[in-house]
C-alpha cells in the first residue's frame, strides 16, 4: 500500500516492528536453553520447540525440566533464602530496583519478544504490558524498604513455587516474584509452555540486577514440570494462575502439606451496560474487555448484559465497531487482535462456537493461520452453556435486561467472581451495584484496569487470594514468632451416673433456635474428676445442612453498618459479664481447677475488642495512575464453617465467633469436643443480646465428622479448624469442590490467652479484598 492509497482510502498503513534484536538473543543462545537454577543456564537437555503463533515458525529450542532439575532449583531456592531475607528489606530493595530499571531499559526488547513468543498484538505488549511489569518491581521494591518498619511481626514463608500462564507471561511473572522476593523469599517459576522465553530473559537480567544465585530459577516445561514443582516437599508456597480446573487439582495435592496456596483462575466475568451509560465508550470499553489479547484473558468482560431500552442500538453500533478491528500481524503496530497462542487452544475455540444453536455474528473470516475473528454471540439464555463456560478467546456473549435487579442477578448468576464492568453515567446506580456484585474486581465506566498498588484476585471458582496491594504483599509472609506442636485434646472420661441437679437437655442452635439433633443421640460430658456434667447431642450432617440453610436466610447481617454489629457485640459482652460466675463454674468443673474466672474474663475482653474493629476495619483508598480512585473495600466472605479449639472452651469459640460477626459473616460453628456444655449455655447469652436468628449457629459433635462435610458443602465458603484433632488435609482436600477459603492449623498449637488469639489476622481470614475502581469524569 502506499502513501497515496492510505490517504485516499484513509485505511490504516502497516507499521511492522522489527524482531531482529529479540532474534539475535535467541541466537546468541545458539536457539537452545536449558534450565535457570542457582544463577546460571544449564546444559539444554530434552528438548521441545517454542513457536511464533502468527507464523509457526519455531523460534526456539527449550529443555524439559527433569527430576533431577526441579530438585536442584528448590534447592538452590532453599540454600539462598535464609541469607536473602537476612539481607534485610533495605537491601531487597537495591535489587528489585534495578531490576526495575532494567525492564525499562530492555523494554523494546521484552515486547517484540513477547508478541513473537504469545501472538499478542506488540502494541498491547509494548504499552500495557512491559510498564506494568516495570511498575510492579517498582512498587515492590518500596514495600521491601518499609518491611523492617511495617511488619516488625511478618518474616517471609521461604520457598516459592510459582507457576504462570501464557496469555500474560511476563506481566504474570512480575505479580508474583516482585513481592515474593521483596518479603525475602526465593522462587522456582514454571513459565507456561508455550510461552517461555520473557521469562528466561528476565532470568539472565537478574545476574545484571544483582539477585543473589538461587534466589530466582526458572524451570521450563510442559504441564507435569508444574506438577511436580507443586508437590515437592522444599517448597513453603505455592502461586498458580491458570485453569480453574488445574486449580482444583493443586488444592487437593497440595492439601494437609502446609503449604500457602493462592490461586488466580478462570472467569466469566459480566459487563453491565445501563440505558443511561455513554454508548460509544460502553463499546470502545467492550472492544478493550474482551478483544483485548483476543479475549485470552482470565478477566475478560465475556458476558455483555444489556438494558433492554438500548439493546438493539447498542448490538447495531456494536457490529459496526466489530467490523472495523483489524486482524493479523502481531508485529504491526497497527492491529488490533494478533494471533491465538496456539493451535490446541484455537480448536477449543472453534468447537465451542461451532456446538451453539444460538446466533453467532462474525465481521468476516480471519486470516489463516492460528487465528479467530472477533465473535459476537445472542440469542442465549442464562443456563447455556456459552453463558457459563470460559471461551477464553475472542467470543462475547450477549443477553438483555430490563432493570438492575434482573442485571445484578444475571450478572452473578456463575460459579466464577473474577471482575465485573458496570456502564453508568448515574454514579448512583454504579456504586450501588458495585458492592453487590459477586466478583474480586469492580470496574466503573473502564475495564482491565491494573496496578501494582491495588489488589487483584476472585471469588467462588475464580479461586483466592490477592496479587497486588498490601494484601498481595502479605500473601508472601507469615507471623515471625515460631509456633508450638498441636496437642491432641481428648475428652475426659468416667464412669456412667447422673448429672447434680435437674436433668438439663443441651441442644444444637440453629437459626435462633434450640434444635434437636437429626440422628437422635447423644453423649456424656465428664469433668477432668470423673463427675458427669451433662449430655450433648452429636449433630450429623442434616444438622449442619439445616444450619447452613439458616445461616444464608441471615444474609440480611452483611449489610448491617459497622456500627450496629459493634452495638451487639457490646450487649453480647455485657450479657456475658452478667452470667460470668456461672461461666467460670463450669470451665472450673470441667477442668478441675480455678482458672475458669481468667477465660471468662478474657472471652469479654475479646468481644471488646471486635466490637472496636466492627467498624474500624472496612478497607483503604489505594494509590493508582489514573485519574480517579481505586476503592480497596473489605466485605465479609459470606457463610464461614468454624471447628473451634478444644483446648479454651470458651474463649476459643468467642475468638472465632466474635471476629467473623464483627466483619458481617454468619457462622456454623462445632463447639469444642471437650467442653462443649460452655456452648450450649452461651446460646441462651445470644438469645438476650439481640443477634438475628441465623447469624450464628451451634452445633455439638465430632469434629472429625463434621469437618469433611463443612469442607465439601458448595454452600459454605470458608472453613476454620482450630480444633486439637489435625483435619488440616481432610478440610482443604474437600474444599477444591467448590474452591472454598480455608484457615487450618497444620498440627500448630495457638495461645488462645495472647496476642495470636486475636487481632487482624482473624479480621484478615474474615474478610474478602474487593478491589473498586472509579475513573473520575471529564
Amino acid at each position: 500500500m502506499s502513501i497515496k492509497d492510505i490517504f485516499e482510502t484513509m485505511d490504516y498503513g502497516p507499521a511492522p516492528e522489527a524482531a531482529g534484536e529479540a532474534l539475535d538473543w535467541i541466537a546468541r543462545h545458539e536457539g537452545g536453553f536449558g534450565q535457570f537454577i542457582n544463577g546460571d543456564f544449564t546444559a539444554p537437555g530434552a528438548l521441545f520447540e517454542t513457536k511464533n503463533p502468527a507464523t509457526g515458525e519455531v523460534l526456539a529450542q527449550v529443555s524439559q525440566a527433569s527430576d533431577a532439575d526441579i530438585a536442584a532449583a528448590v534447592k538452590a531456592a532453599r540454600t539462598a533464602q535464609g541469607k536473602w531475607e537476612k539481607a534485610g528489606g533495605k537491601a531487597r530493595a537495591r535489587v528489585l530496583y534495578a531490576l526495575a530499571r532494567l525492564v525499562q531499559k530492555h523494554a523494546r526488547l521484552f515486547a517484540v519478544l513477547e508478541t513473537l513468543d504469545s501472538g499478542k498484538p506488540v502494541r498491547e505488549a509494548r504499552d500495557i504490558d512491559v510498564p506494568l511489569v516495570a511498575r510492579h518491581f517498582y512498587y515492590h521494591a518500596g514495600m521491601a524498604q518499609l518491611m523492617e518498619a511495617e511488619l516488625p511481626e511478618r518474616a517471609a514463608l521461604g520457598v516459592c513455587a510459582q507457576v504462570i500462564p501464557w496469555n500474560f507471561p511476563l506481566l504474570m511473572l512480575a505479580w508474583k516474584v516482585a513481592p515474593a522476593l521483596a518479603m525475602g523469599n526465593t522462587v522456582v517459576l514454571k513459565p507456561a509452555e508455550y510461552t517461555p522465553l520473557t521469562a528466561l530473559l528476565l532470568a539472565e537480567l537478574c545476574v545484571q540486577a544483582g539477585v543473589p544465585k538461587g534466589v530466582l530459577n526458572v524451570l521450563t516445561g510442559d504441564g507435569a514440570v508444574g506438577a511436580a514443582l507443586v508437590a515437592d516437599e522444599g517448597v513453603d508456597k505455592v502461586a498458580f494462575t491458570g485453569s480453574t480446573e488445574v486449580g482444583r487439582r493443586i488444592r487437593e495435592a497440595t492439601a494437609g502439606q502446609g503449604k500457602a496456596l493462592t490461586l488466580e483462575l478462570g472467569g466469566k466475568s459480566p459487563f453491565l451496560v445501563f440505558e443511561d451509560a455513554d454508548i460509544d465508550s460502553a463499546i470502545e470499553g467492550l472492544v478493550d474487555a474482551i478483544w483485548f489479547n483476543g479475549g485470552q484473558v482470565c478477566c475478560a468482560g465475556s458476558r455483555l448484559l444489556v438494558q433492554e431500552g438500548i439493546a438493539d442500538t447498542f448490538l447495531t453500533r456494536l457490529k459496526t465497531r466489530m467490523e472495523n478491528l483489524r486482524i493479523g500481524d502481531p508485529l504491526d503496530k497497527c492491529i488490533d487482535m494478533g494471533a491465538i497462542v496456539d493451535p490446541v487452544q484455537l480448536e477449543r475455540i472453534q468447537s465451542l462456537v461451532a456446538g451453539t444453536s444460538a446466533e453467532v455474528f462474525q465481521p468476516g473470516p480471519a486470516p489463516q493461520g492460528c487465528f479467530y475473528p472477533p465473535t459476537l454471540i445472542t440469542g442465549l439464555s442464562s443456563s447455556d452453556a456459552l453463558m457459563q463456560e470460559e471461551i477464553f478467546g475472542p467470543v462475547l456473549v450477549a443477553m438483555t435486561f430490563r432493570t438492575p435487579a434482573e442485571g445484578l442477578a444475571l450478572a452473578n448468576d456463575t460459579r466464577y467472581g473474577l471482575a465485573a464492568s458496570i456502564w453508568s453515567e448515574n454514579i448512583n446506580t454504579a456504586l450501588d451495584l458495585a458492592p453487590k456484585l459477586q466478583a474480586g474486581v469492580i470496574w466503573v465506566n473502564g475495564t482491565n484496569m491494573f496496578d501494582a498498588a491495588a489488589g487483584f484476585g476472585g471469588l467462588r471458582e475464580s479461586g483466592f487470594g490477592r496479587e497486588g496491594g498490601w494484601e498481595g504483599l502479605m500473601a508472601y509472609t507469615r507471623p515471625a514468632a515460631t509456633r508450638k506442636a498441636l496437642k491432641p485434646q481428648e475428652p475426659y472420661s468416667g464412669k456412667p451416673g447422673a448429672a447434680d441437679g435437674l436433668d438439663r437437655t443441651a441442644k444444637l442452635y440453629i437459626g435462633g433456635k434450640q434444635a434437636r439433633p437429626d440422628g437422635g443421640y447423644t453423649r456424656t460430658v465428664w469433668g477432668k474428676s470423673g463427675a458427669v456434667l451433662g449430655e450433648v447431642p452429636v449433630a450429623n450432617r442434616k444438622d449442619l445442612r439445616n444450619a447452613v440453610e439458616a445461616a444464608h436466610a441471615a444474609k440480611g447481617w452483611s449489610a448491617t453498618t459497622g456500627h450496629l454489629r459493634a452495638q451487639i457485640l457490646y450487649y453480647l459482652a455485657e450479657n456475658l459479664e452478667a452470667r460470668a460466675p456461672e461461666f467460670a463454674a463450669k470451665l472450673d468443673a470441667l477442668h478441675g481447677d480455678r482458672h475458669g474466672k481468667t477465660e471468662v474474663e478474657a472471652a469479654i475482653s475479646r468481644l471488646f475488642t471486635y466490637a472496636a474493629w466492627a467498624d474500624k476495619y472496612a478497607g483503604d483508598l489505594r494509590a493508582v495512575p489514573i485519574r480517579g480512585m481505586a476503592l480497596a473495600t473489605r466485605q465479609p466472605v459470606g457463610v464461614i464453617g468454624a471447628l473451634c479449639p478444644d483446648e479454651a472452651p470458651l474463649l476459643g469459640l468467642i475468638s472465632t465467633l466474635a471476629p467473623a460477626i464483627a466483619m458481617g459473616n454468619r457462622v456454623v460453628l462445632a463447639a469444642s469436643q471437650v467442653g462443649p456444655l460452655v456452648a450450649t449455655d452461651l446460646y441462651q447469652v445470644l438469645d438476650t443480646s439481640d443477634v438475628p436468628s441465623g447469624v450464628v449457629n451451634i452445633l455439638t459433635g465430632s469434629h472429625a465428622e463434621l469437618a469433611p462435610v463443612m469442607a465439601a458443602h458448595m454452600d459454605i465458603d470458608a472453613v476454620w479448624s482450630f480444633s486439637s484433632t489435625d483435619l488440616s488435609a481432610t478440610i482443604e482436600k474437600a474444599s477444591a469442590g467448590n474452591l472454598k477459603r480455608t484457615w487450618v492449623n497444620n498440627a500448630k498449637a495457638r495461645d488462645w490467652f495472647g496476642p495470636e488469639g486475636e487481632g487482624r489476622e482473624f479480621l484478615d481470614a474474615a474478610t474478602e479484598v474487593k478491589t473498586i475502581w472509579v475513573p473520575y469524569g471529564a
